[in-house]
């Protein structure tokens, strides 16, 4: 194929699998329109009848503890895949057992069957983040998906569950298969969505980083962070044009329905296209089908270059089943660090709690959405300056730019909160902290995930992606604890825990100085080399 008419042709291929990436920012950010609306449907009226509240607190903490325990036989799995020697699987095993049992009391059964001031925010907080507990899952998956059935295949299973979530979350009373209470059917609709949100958020950008060539390789990653930024703008468009001078009874009966039903659009169109799109080659490789490969890099790199490929592929893949610590444990390890200081610098509080953070600002519900949406502006014009930059400047730099600006930012906006002084300021530092991440942190990450993992172990990248969703849920989950705290609230006048995603800021630019390889210009097969020394 010609050079122009290969470049256009992978410009598709990248265009239809960041629909993925639209999707998963669509799915989580579509949450923040309606916090303050579903705790009103859902919880509001359990005040007043103890014995609807009671089977609700039953219903959540089944859904809560079967939730952790999937996720533990998961990380099981992901134990016998890293270890030989039974004996440390085993021993290995009883840590994430005693973890996980820990995060299941502390969450579910440390409470009783009433209401009170804790258990409520817990509730609220798990409705508000449920679909993380997907997301964990469906990244979890995501190893097995990719090399079971493919990452197209995989991309369609996504698209099917997006489609399902998005009807389910906005008619949890009228679609209740399970006869449950509707805010327990409303966290199973959103735990479906987020295991879409979750296999999207490692088979997007695996499939572009697959078809891409190595010199502008991080640039089209980076378009399904952009992706990810767009949707969350899209639906802050939707929720804000939804609630715009509705009256806030029919927000909290009504409104907040039609905001999640939105999202079956842009599904449907994702579902559609991935049935145009080609399997990534070095999946058809791994799968025995070189000629198919050969078919498709010919279209993406042209003839010359396709021979060289096809043979650095298949000298990459002569260990197909390759134990995951093959390379050492590093790789992992950076690959875990990455994703959870991705989250753990608070950035989906910010994403996911920007209208009630703004309305603690002394904003109307109106206002606060506009707000939201000029902070989603910023996340998406920065996006296109890591777009820009990330194959010239490099990953690191940026990494750790970003992340002492996020820093800085957050120390800010604490001190704001802290000493009660409202106003301007405060926007400032969630733009400049929205603006440091977007340009770091939200792209590069996604782009050194898709880049380090090497081709035969390239089903660990689940182990970061699955790391990454548990803290996002962990974060998601802590900050309403933290800033509903009435103890916390009278030290800190909601300053804390944004004190606390400054340290982590600064703790995440030691990590990319002092850890993580440039991956800059490097075929996919040069980076595997690199581990392998």
């Amino acid at each position: 194929m010609e050079k122009g008419k290969s470049k256009i042709y992978l410009i598709l291929l990248t265009l239809t699998a960041t629909l993925g990436g639209l999707l998963f920012g669509y799915d989580t950010a579509v949450i923040s329109g309606a916090v303050a609306s579903l705790k009103q449907f859902f919880i509001a009226p359990l005040l007043n009848d103890p014995a609807a509240a009671s089977k609700v607190i039953f219903q959540f903490k089944v859904i809560g503890v079967l939730s952790f325990l999937f996720i533990y036989f998961l990380i099981v799995s992901f134990l016998k895949k890293l270890f030989i020697d039974p004996k440390k699987t085993v021993l290995y095993s009883v840590i994430a057992g005693l973890f996980i049992g820990s995060i299941i009391y502390y969450l579910f059964l440390q409470y009783g069957n009433s209401l009170n001031e804790s258990l409520i925010n817990v509730i609220h907080g798990f409705n508000i983040s449920s679909a993380l507990i997907g997301c964990i899952i469906g990244g979890s998956l995501g190893g097995y998906v990719s090399q079971g059935i493919g990452r197209k295949n995989g991309l369609i299973m996504a698209a099917g569950l997006f489609i399902i979530s998005a009807i389910g979350a906005a008619l949890p009373d009228k679609l209740n298969f399970l006869v449950s209470e509707p805010i327990c059917m409303f966290m199973v609709y959103r735990i479906i969505g987020g295991i879409g949100v979750g296999l999207a958020s490692m088979l997007s950008p695996m499939y572009i980083a697959e078809i891409s060539p190595a010199d502008i390789r991080g640039r089209l990653v980076s378009f399904n962070q952009f992706a990810i930024i767009f949707g969350m703008l899209v639906v802050y468009f939707v929720n804000y044009f939804i609630a715009k001078g509705q009256p806030q009874p029919w927000i909290d009966s009504v409104g907040w329905r039609w905001m999640f039903a939105s999202g079956t659009i842009p599904a449907l169109l994702f579902f559609v296209m991935l049935f145009f799109v080609p399997e990534t080659p070095r999946y058809l490789m791994f799968k025995n089908k070189e000629i198919k490969a050969r078919e498709v890099l010919d279209k993406v790199v042209g003839n010359e270059k396709a021979a060289v490929v096809i043979s650095e592929i298949r000298n990459s893949l002569i260990e197909k089943s390759a134990p995951w610590l093959s390379f050492g444990g590093l790789v992992i390890t950076i690959g875990i660090l990455l994703s959870v200081f991705q989250q753990f610098v608070g950035i989906n509080v910010v994403l996911y709690y920007a209208p009630e953070i703004f309305r603690t600002l002394g904003n109307g519900t109106d206002s606060a959405l506009l707000q939201t949406i000029l902070v989603g502006i910023i996340n998406l014009s920065f996006t296109v300056v890591a777009i820009m930059s990330v194959d010239r400047f490099g990953r690191r730099k940026l990494q750790i730019i970003g992340a002492l600006g996020m820093a800085v930012s957050m120390f800010g906006l604490g001190m704001i909160f802290y000493l009660q002084k409202m106003g301007f300021s405060a926007l400032i530092c969630m733009l400049v902290y929205v603006a440091s991440f977007a340009m770091s942190w939200g792209p590069v990450t996604w782009v050194l995930l898709s880049e380090i993992f090497p081709n035969s172990i390239k089903g660990a990248m689940s182990i970061a992606v699955a790391a990454q969703w548990l803290a996002n849920l962990f974060i998601s989950t802590t900050f309403p604890m933290m800033n509903d705290s009435t103890w916390l609230t009278g030290y800190f006048h909601h300053g804390f825990a944004y004190w606390i995603y400054a340290g982590m800021g600064i703790l995440a630019a030691l990590f990319m100085y002092k850890l993580v390889p440039e991956t800059k210009g490097k075929t996919l097969e040069e980076i595997q080399s690199f581990w392998g020394k």
